[in-house]
């Protein structure tokens, strides 16, 4: 039986790491963490689409002649309104969106050194036997 050499002696299983409950509950954590991290960059790159949208209404309405009725889409119909009142609902809908765009941002910011921590002690722990990175698509 000595001339029998065992065919995965090159792997060793990771049986030295042991997962504690506190790790585990770490790794959860940081899962949810991130899960809303996605969910919050989806919602920021929505929020400046829309912010992009308005900021091309506004320019757009500058060409218009000072008495001209500016119809714009509220649910299934159209408004006529005219340009002062215009400009001034869409100022009002940008500056909304700026501060959900802030708000965000800052949601983000701390998420990001939340996962940072978690990242750093689950590191520290269980080193490259431990894959916290997001996918590149």
């Amino acid at each position: 039986m000595s001339g029998r050499k065992n065919v995965q002696a090159g792997f060793q299983p990771d049986s030295d790491v042991y997962i504690t409950y506190d790790d585990q509950q770490k790794i959860n954590k940081f899962a949810r963490q991130n899960a809303k991290m996605e969910d919050f960059k989806e919602e920021l790159k929505i929020k400046q689409n829309e912010l992009k949208n308005l900021e091309d209404a506004c320019d757009e309405i500058v060409l218009l002649d000072e008495g001209a009725k500016i119809p714009y889409y509220i649910g299934e119909i159209f408004i006529y309104e005219d340009l002062k009142k215009t400009e001034n609902y869409l100022d009002e809908i940008k500056e909304k969106r700026k501060m959900e765009i802030t708000n965000l941002e800052s949601k983000c910011a701390h998420l990001k050194n939340i996962m940072n921590e978690l990242k750093t002690q689950l590191y520290a722990k269980f080193g490259s036997r431990i894959n916290l990175e997001a996918e590149e698509d």
